[in-house]
């Protein structure tokens, strides 16, 4: 049953369009003491899919709106400027299809970039990494450094590399929290990965995610 409501729900993204709406994200009972405890480097992945919930979590906490006002974030940045674009990579996840997407903070929502299987792609650009290879899903921070140079000159790249690891640091914490594996990836070419994507920004860091190996 639950399968055939996943299937009748990715149908009706399709039709409705590129934009999908996210489910609120639903938190996890792991205290924040015991997520910090706990947390890891985990390279190896279960088959499994993750939840449409789970990615709703992850995204919500990476950059996700925390404030009323719409303009505050999950994550700190200098002079809210923002220079961290997120967009998700998907192989195996309940409710959407394979590829490329966008995360629209202020909306809780995605937008579909490119469909298809791309983490073996993005494996080859990255040194061959297996556990790229093998993730359910990639959280792919992109920056574009002159958001905040404008405001902040040559101290801006600093800037941006602090921010990127304040997001990274929120999706490790939360993918402890949700039962999740999660690694950080900084080895890749550049160049190759500027090539797989048509998107603003350059790669400066990303996180493959999957299940837990039983």
């Amino acid at each position: 049953m639950r399968q055939a409501i996943i299937a009748i729900l990715l149908l009706s993204m399709v039709a409705m369009g590129q934009i999908i709406q996210l489910p609120p994200p639903p938190g996890n009972d792991i205290d924040l003491h015991s997520a910090i405890e706990s947390r890891r480097s985990r390279r190896t992945f279960g088959d499994g899919a993750v939840t449409f919930e789970q990615i709703s979590e992850l995204l919500w906490s990476s950059a996700g709106i925390t404030d009323p006002g719409g303009r505050l974030r999950a994550a700190p940045s200098a002079g809210a400027t923002y220079p961290v674009d997120t967009y998700i990579l998907v192989e195996r996840a309940e409710g959407l299809a394979p590829g490329l997407y966008r995360y629209i903070e202020k909306d809780h929502a995605l937008e579909l970039i490119e469909e298809g299987n791309l983490a073996g792609k993005l494996s080859e650009a990255s040194l061959g990494q297996n556990s790229v290879r093998t993730a359910a899903v990639s959280i792919l921070l992109y920056v574009i450094v002159e958001r905040t140079a404008s405001r902040y000159g040559d101290r801006a790249d600093r800037y941006v590399n602090m921010e990127v690891g304040h997001i990274a640091q929120n999706i490790y914490l939360t993918a402890e929290g949700l039962n999740l594996s999660t690694v950080a990836i900084g080895a890749f070419d550049d160049d190759a990965v500027a090539q797989l994507f048509e998107v603003d920004g350059a790669l400066r860091y990303y996180m493959a995610i999957g299940t837990r190996p039983e």
